[in-house]
C-alpha cells in the first residue's frame, strides 16, 4: 500500500447537546462538571392562581363586604341629611331674626320721627277747632301731612264716649263714682304707631251709660219709697 493510502481521514463527531463551558457551575438544583452534558432545569408545575384583575383578597366573602359597605353608606347619608336639615333650620331662624330686628329698627326710627311731629298735629287740631282750617292753603297742607303720617302707621285715639282704658288714657279729672267709666272730655289726643304707644291721651272720665241707667233706677226707687 502506498503512503497516501496508509493515512486515514480524521473522524469528526458532532454532538448537538449543550456543553457547559465553565469548569463547575450551578444550574438550578444540578451541579455539572466541565464537559458534562447540562440537562435543562425542570420548570415548576403551573398551578391555579388568582384571577387577573380580580382585585379581591382571597378568603373574604363578596356578599358580606357589599352588605357592610351598603350599611355604612346608608348611615353616613342619614347623618349628613340630619346635619343639612339642622343647618337649614338654623339659617331660616337666623333670617327671620335678622328680618325682625331690621323691621324693629325701621319702626323705631319712624316712631322717633313721628313723635317729633306730634306738637305740629296739636297745633293743627287747635287751629281746626277755631275754624282756621276750614279752607285755604293751610287746610291743604294739614290734610296732606295727616294723610302721610296715617299711611306710615300713625293712629290717634281718645274720643268722647270711648271706654276708659288706663293703658291708653290718662285721666286728669273724674266725675261720678260708677264702675263703667267712659271718656267725657278730651284735653289732648293720644297717638300710637303700630303697637307702640307714642303718647297717652289726656281725658276727663265720667260715668258710663250703664252707670247712668243704674243711677236713674236708684233715684226712681228712692222717690217711690218716699211717696
Amino acid at each position: 500500500m502506498s503512503e497516501g493510502n496508509s493515512e486515514q481521514e480524521p473522524i469528526t463527531i458532532v454532538d448537538n447537546r449543550k456543553i457547559d463551558p465553565q469548569d463547575r457551575s450551578l444550574h438550578g438544583d444540578q451541579t455539572v462538571q466541565a464537559g458534562e452534558i447540562r440537562e435543562p432545569a425542570a420548570q415548576p408545575a403551573a398551578g391555579p392562581g388568582p384571577e387577573a384583575g380580580n382585585g379581591s383578597e382571597p378568603g373574604i366573602g363578596t356578599d358580606d363586604g357589599a352588605e357592610i359597605l351598603a350599611e355604612t353608606i346608608t348611615r353616613e347619608l342619614a347623618e349628613r341629611t340630619a346635619d343639612l336639615q339642622r343647618l337649614t333650620a338654623e339659617y331660616a331662624n337666623y333670617r327671620r331674626r335678622v328680618e325682625r330686628d331690621r323691621q324693629a329698627t325701621i319702626d323705631a326710627a319712624k316712631a322717633a320721627v313721628v313723635s317729633e311731629l306730634l306738637g305740629v298735629l296739636d297745633d293743627l287740631d287747635r287751629a281746626r277747632a277755631h275754624g282756621d282750617l276750614e279752607s285755604g292753603p293751610l287746610k291743604s297742607v294739614a290734610d296732606k301731612l295727616t294723610d302721610a303720617l296715617v299711611k306710615q302707621g300713625l293712629q290717634e285715639f281718645g274720643a268722647e264716649g270711648e271706654p276708659f282704658d288706663p293703658t291708653l288714657h290718662e285721666a286728669v279729672q273724674h266725675e261720678g263714682s260708677g264702675h263703667d267709666p267712659v271718656i267725657g272730655l278730651v284735653m289732648r289726643k293720644g297717638y300710637r304707631f303700630g303697637d307702640r304707644v307714642l303718647r297717652h291721651a289726656l281725658v276727663g272720665v265720667t260715668d258710663g251709660v250703664a252707670d247712668l241707667v243704674e243711677e236713674e233706677a236708684s233715684d226712681a226707687d228712692a222717690h217711690t219709697n218716699n211717696q
